[in-house]
């Protein structure tokens, strides 16, 4: 079986958890801030952060082409919160200048869940994971407004869209990597092995 080198995007947000995760799905978990490291690894997570922030940070670090050019290359990327706005087509409630890396045929509204004062946990059915429901940590927190035919949901919360899946582009408005359970982390790891 062949441990994947699977990349977390260092620019801002939650990266030294998600390291953790994809270390105990059995990947080869690393820090990336430069294009140079993005052609290191197999396949990418993008943490959750600020969006905004993250999104000016890939052009200071000359990352926001090179990203664009893997993911459109058929690189597996999985996102989460502001990973999962980076890579919406289409935006809602984004600022005008900011950019994402497109990737699902999804249109997200930001913060849909409410400002940090009003973030929570729940507990999530996530078609394809077993052992029951995962554990879901929302931190202003977007959700899916609509998606493409191309795109799959793959989890709802409170009627809303939380969990997408489009080829090789997983997206979670969620934060699985802080609540120790592994099983979102493994089942990427399990498409980025699927796929090499």
């Amino acid at each position: 079986m062949t441990n994947p080198v699977v990349g977390v995007l260092a620019l801002q947000g939650d990266v030294r958890e998600h390291l953790i995760a994809l270390a105990a799905a059995d990947a080869v978990a690393r820090p990336v801030r430069r294009p140079e490291e993005l052609a290191e690894v197999d396949a990418l997570v993008i943490p959750g952060g600020e969006s905004t922030t993250m999104s000016k940070l890939a052009v200071l670090f000359g990352m926001l082409e090179p990203l664009r050019e893997r993911v459109k290359a058929g690189m597996p990327v999985y996102g989460t919160c502001a990973g999962m706005i980076m890579l919406a087509d289409k935006l809602l409630d984004g600022r005008d200048d900011q950019e994402t890396l497109g990737g699902i045929d999804m249109i997200v509204r930001r913060n849909a869940f409410g400002r940090q004062n009003e973030s929570f946990e729940a507990k999530i059915d996530f078609a394809g994971i077993e052992g029951g429901p995962v554990e879901g940590v929302f931190i202003r927190a977007p959700w899916v407004e609509s998606v493409g035919a191309a795109a799959e949901v793959l989890a709802t919360y409170d009627g809303h869209t939380v969990a997408v899946r489009q080829g090789n582009v997983l997206a979670t408005s969620f934060h699985p990597e802080l609540t120790g359970d592994d099983r979102v982390h493994a089942y990427f790891v399990d498409m980025v092995r699927a796929g090499l």
